[in-house]
């Protein structure tokens, strides 16, 4: 297992949302980056919670990390674990008074989660083998995709998430 940061939270070329995970101890421009495409609404959560925003509201994530506290648990690590047929598989690792449970989640929301818990994010070394691609993006484009990706979020509104 590595464990990863979340590098940043970008758009691809065609519209789609990434999260980008790097190792810790990399440089930018070098080592490998894991991108995870994910959902509209989960990408929001993890910028909002990597940039500290504050919301009016809680949001789905802020509701699970207040019911695990609300409960004595924790969030001790999250795994990204496995990767079958291009999907991703991830788990998040508990503490509370009953012992240590992993639960299955996806990627998406487990980093999301993990974001909001300071917790330790992971990725198993043959998923970054598999899916990672070297780092090739200079500084100045990480930032300008987060700039363009706090713009979006300026803008959206909540019909923008409902399905036609």
């Amino acid at each position: 297992m590595v464990q990863v940061r979340v590098a940043g939270v970008a758009l691809d070329p065609d519209g789609q949302r990434v999260v980008l995970l790097k190792p810790i101890d990399a440089l930018p421009g070098e080592g490998a980056i894991l991108p995870i495409w994910i959902g509209a609404q989960e990408a929001t959560s993890i910028l909002i919670a990597v940039e500290g925003a504050v919301t009016p509201r809680p949001l789905a994530h802020d509701l699970m990390r207040s019911m695990l506290t609300t409960l004595g648990a924790e969030v001790d690590r999250v795994e990204v674990a496995r990767i079958d047929d291009g999907t991703f598989y991830a788990e998040v690792t508990l503490s509370s008074p009953q012992g240590t449970q992993r639960v299955d989640a996806r990627p998406s929301d487990a980093i999301a989660l993990a974001s909001r818990t300071a917790a330790p994010i992971f990725v198993a070394d043959a998923v970054l083998a598999e899916a990672g691609i070297p780092d090739v993006l200079a500084e100045a484009d990480a930032e300008e995709n987060i700039e363009e990706f706090k713009h979006f979020i300026d803008d959206v509104e909540p019909d923008d998430f409902r399905e036609s």
